[in-house]
């Protein structure tokens, strides 16, 4: 056969021969030991025959030495060329899945858009539904994913605004919603009530319950509250769904206090689940506050959280559009395989990545290098754990490509430490750097598999 690519055959007889290379250089060792030990129990000190024996052990330890370092070499060399063929998989399947499911949420928004409109009621209008995480950026650890989540945006109805409380924190804030004038709105686009001026009588008349009524706590929006109106619309909704045939498939919606999850299951027994999680975009950024919360924090109901999560894959599909190849998916894919369940680190890794990808050539991200790179990565991880500061990619990072719009807070924010609680958890701390060892030798099992 010819090409780099090794067959099963070949590498079983390398790895054969390594092992009898091993033994062999043991019991070279050994018998090195025992020369030593008789050298010793001389009387006479050391003959020029002892040192004649001691140089010819040592030939015959460095002559086997040097031809397990020769093959140790090969395989390297080997492997470089075959990991990336190995590892990488076509994200044709899990693109495919990703883009029904996306259609399927859409088709639940629309259908919800149209409710809204007939029943003139003034809750939030929903906006695109966009999906976030590896399955939607289709380096996930599975082909065939099973797990989803989608952001859907949230907007202000008519005559009402949403705004950050003053004096927001890093990553978590409330949304207030305000009331605004419309009367000159009204010269446009025809009679609409106005929620400042408009008689108290009129409004009650005309109007439905309101946002401000039904999905709010002191003016701010809540999440809970959001999360069970958006619950009973996909109840409401779901016989309606184009691309969910009663024949073929059934959904049910599971509890949640801060998202809608459904499961879709096909007639086939196989079951799909999709978390919807709710957000608010920060102007005409990349960047939203989320109904999400953080992991291992209790938030309360009018409390969101801060995510990069749209700007991330913006960044990411950016990327892999301007790497030479697919080497890129590969390292990801590898990456998440192995740190199935680890939800910390596969953040972290993530993280290390992006920071990688604006300060490493592009040209470098190529399947050659992938081994390069791979090493590049851990080094990066290693060197943060020890100094216990990772960096969150978008706060105050000056490297961030145009492409990407940020507000300007971030733009200007002082560096996010996301490794924080390991500096004031010493056993958090050492808990993560014996995870660490034990991705190291997970990845080393993995490229010699």
């Amino acid at each position: 056969m010819v090409g780099d690519e090794l067959d099963e055959a070949t590498r079983d007889r390398m790895r054969r021969r390594s092992e009898m290379l091993s033994k062999e250089m043991a019991r070279m060792l050994q018998e090195l030991e025992q020369a030593e030990e008789m050298k010793r129990i001389e009387q006479n000190g050391v003959t020029w025959s002892g040192l004649l024996s001691a140089a010819l052990w040592n030939w015959k330890f460095w002559v086997i030495a040097i031809l397990l370092l020769l093959l140790i070499v090969g395989l390297c060399c080997c492997f470089s060329k075959i990991s990336p063929e190995r590892n990488v998989w076509s994200p044709n399947k899990l693109w495919n899945r990703s883009k029904w499911v996306h259609a399927v949420v859409e088709s639940l928004v629309t259908a919800f858009q149209e409710s809204n409109s007939l029943s003139k009621r003034f809750l939030p209008e929903l906006g695109p539904a966009m999906g976030v995480g590896s399955a939607f950026d289709c380096w996930s650890p599975q082909e065939d994913d099973s797990f989803y989540r989608m952001l859907v945006i949230l907007k202000p109805p008519h005559g009402h605004t949403f705004c950050l409380e003053p004096g927001t924190v890093e990553n978590e804030s409330r949304i207030c919603v305000k009331l605004k004038c419309t009367c000159t709105a009204q010269q446009m686009v025809g009679p609409m009530p106005c929620f400042l001026y408009s008689p108290e009588e009129q409004l009650t008349e005309e109007q439905k319950p309101s946002l401000l009524h039904t999905l709010c706590t002191d003016s701010y929006l809540d999440v809970q509250k959001i999360a069970c109106w958006f619950q009973d619309l996909v109840r409401e909704n779901k016989a309606s769904t184009p691309l969910l045939p009663s024949c073929d498939y059934s959904l049910a919606v599971l509890p949640s206090r801060r998202s809608c999850r459904v499961a879709i299951q096909r007639t086939c027994g196989r079951t799909t689940l999709v978390e919807m999680i709710f957000g608010v975009q920060l102007g005409n950024s990349d960047i939203f506050m989320s109904s999400q919360e953080r992991e291992g924090i209790f938030s309360p109901s009018t409390t969101w959280t801060l995510t990069c999560a749209q700007a991330e894959a913006k960044f990411l599909w950016l990327m892999f559009g301007r790497t030479p190849d697919d080497s890129l998916h590969s390292l990801l894919h590898l990456c998440t395989r192995m740190l199935a369940g680890r939800g910390f680190f596969t953040y972290a890794l993530k993280t290390v990545v992006m920071h990688l990808l604006t300060t490493t050539p592009l040209s470098g991200w190529q399947r050659k290098e992938f081994l390069q790179r791979l090493d590049d990565i851990m080094r990066y991880l290693n060197r943060c754990l020890e100094e216990k500061r990772l960096d969150h990619f978008f706060f105050g990072n000056r490297k961030i490509p145009e492409e990407i719009v940020l507000p300007p807070f971030l733009e200007t924010a002082k560096p996010f430490n996301l490794f924080q609680h390991l500096a004031q958890d010493p056993a958090a701390h050492e808990r993560a750097m014996r995870e660490f060892e034990e991705l190291q030798h997970r990845l080393t099992a993995q490229l010699l598999l």
